[in-house]
């Protein structure tokens, strides 16, 4: 599927930060099964995300944009802390005061690190890039995001990283949500 607008991949990127800090909040003000749902939604989405960024969008700003090098390196090192305490987060229990606490400093890590995204790459791909080189991304992205695995994998935050091991992680990601929600359901 093309965009109409080529750099519609863009806004739907900015989009999904707003999705993903809503989701933030839903896990933090829900009951015990709702929770379980809205943590799992916050996971699959936040590594979808990360990994169209880091294999599309980084690559891009990292050589389109003035010191690109440094901008995305302190963006993939944010990913890295991230994808680590959301691994974490994981293993919790989802109504522990730890997990909370835990859950309040990821939000505020990742609302910053989207904000710095928006700022320092999105706006600055909207400069740089042309119509075609936007509705290339916007393809790229829409591909990766259907194939990408749903959860976090820290130290795979380059792009090449991602083309090697994403395939595998994604298959295997994929394989443990469905078993886990055939045993979240029979548990009901």
């Amino acid at each position: 599927m093309t965009f109409i607008n080529p750099y519609t991949f863009i806004d739907e990127l900015a989009f999904q930060h707003q999705r993903i800090l809503q989701l933030f909040d839903r896990v933090l003000a829900s009951d015990a099964e709702d929770r379980d749902e809205a943590f799992l939604a916050l996971r699959r989405l936040l590594a979808v995300h990360e990994a169209a960024e880091e294999i599309i969008v980084h690559p891009k700003a990292r050589a389109a944009i003035a010191a690109g090098g440094t901008v995305v390196e302190e963006r993939l090192d944010e990913e890295r802390a991230a994808k680590q305490l959301l691994a974490e987060l994981e293993d919790m229990n989802l109504h522990s005061g730890e997990f909370e606490a835990k859950i309040e400093a990821l939000r505020a890590a990742v609302e910053r690190h989207a904000e710095r995204e928006e700022r320092e790459e999105f706006v600055a791909l909207r400069n740089e890039i042309d119509d075609d080189e936007a509705a290339r991304m916007a393809d790229a992205v829409q591909a990766i995001e259907s194939i990408a695995p749903t959860r976090p994998h820290p130290g795979v935050e380059s792009a090449s990283a991602n083309l090697l091991v994403g395939p595998f992680a994604a298959m295997l990601d994929r394989a443990r949500d469905a078993i886990s929600a055939r045993i979240r359901r029979g548990a009901h």
